[in-house]
């Protein structure tokens, strides 16, 4: 069965977020985002910062701040994320149908506490696990899983590395096992061979399934876009609050590559590539353009682009590029 033909584990439909500011002013972090994520996949979401990836990380979560507002659909099975209320995204969603794979995880451990008792607390909180001798033994397992040192439990954030805390957060994010890991920049300040064995070892964890032999769904939110490439069953890629393209990572990484001129140019700002930066800034999310917000940074741009452009194939462009062999 290939991937198009699973049930999604995770289904986003027209999730939008609005945060409502001082004097009434609105800004649109997200808008219409659309995709589906299966078990046994990874699609990574990225775009460069502030364009919106962690804020829908966050409505997932059910964790915007008091002055946002969320509109749209976001399913789990039968469980619309969105509407869900704190009891039912503390009880049912958080740990247990979503595992988050924090940014910087060191800064969201408790700096007294070791990582065996936040293992243990999290095993008692998210499992029937009982009794102290049980939950130290399945504490343990859950640090086996992902290849934290044995040797290392008993010591506190501030004496892990960043690779090891970044283990330590995944262990903590499989305990539950959540169908869904949802990874927030997991490769943010970890050099290159800790980034290569960072996103193998979220692979890993996706191919493998959960503690039954099911598989997981993977929401890689980066902006590394070499991590992606390693990771990736397929990429997302949004722009100013947008989706502009989505479609799978053999394609977008390789030939004939992405059709928005947008994803284009992230590809060509790699070093490996023609290390090009893209001309100009990405616009304020609280003074958007009424046409597509790339635009102005855009060399195809023309004067239909002061409308926003449809959505066709997977790409929201006016002049997206023509894959060789399709041309009319």
């Amino acid at each position: 069965m290939t991937l198009a033909e699973r049930r999604p584990v995770l289904s986003v439909r027209g999730l939008s977020v609005r945060f409502l500011m001082p004097g009434g002013r609105r800004i649109a972090a997200v808008t219409d985002a659309h995709f589906d994520v299966a078990a046994g996949e990874c699609l990574a979401l990225i775009g460069e910062s502030g364009c919106g990836k962690s804020v829908l990380a966050s409505a997932l979560l059910g964790l915007l701040p008091a002055n946002a507002q969320a509109a749209g659909e976001a399913r789990i099975g039968d469980l619309d994320l969105l509407a869900a209320d704190e009891r039912t995204l503390a009880r049912t969603v958080r740990g247990r149908l979503i595992g988050l794979i924090p940014q910087s995880p060191a800064a969201h451990l408790t700096p007294v506490r070791t990582v065996r008792s936040h293992l243990e607390e999290t095993v008692a909180a998210l499992t029937r696990t009982r009794g102290r001798a049980v939950v130290r033994v399945a504490a343990e397992t859950a640090a086996e899983r992902a290849a934290f040192p044995m040797d290392h439990l008993d010591r506190h954030p501030h004496e892990l590395s960043g690779g090891l805390a970044q283990r330590a957060a995944t262990a903590l994010a499989l305990v539950g096992d959540a169908p869904l890991l949802l990874a927030d920049e997991p490769t943010t300040g970890l050099d290159r061979d800790l980034v290569d064995h960072t996103v193998d070892e979220l692979r890993r964890h996706v191919d493998a399934g959960d503690g039954e032999g099911t598989r997981r769904a993977l929401l890689m939110i980066t902006h590394d876009l070499t991590a992606a490439e390693r990771i990736a069953d397929r990429v997302a890629v949004m722009y100013a609050g947008r989706i502009v393209e989505l479609t799978d990572a053999e394609t977008f990484f390789g030939a004939p590559g992405p059709r928005h001129p947008y994803s284009r140019g992230l590809l060509q700002a790699l070093p490996e590539r023609a290390f090009t930066a893209i001309p100009g800034m990405p616009p304020e999310l609280g003074d958007l353009p009424d046409g597509c917000a790339f635009a102005p940074r855009c060399e195809r741009a023309s004067e239909a682009c002061a409308t926003l452009p449809p959505t066709a194939a997977g790409t929201a462009c006016h002049h997206p590029h023509v894959r060789e062999g399709i041309r009319a």
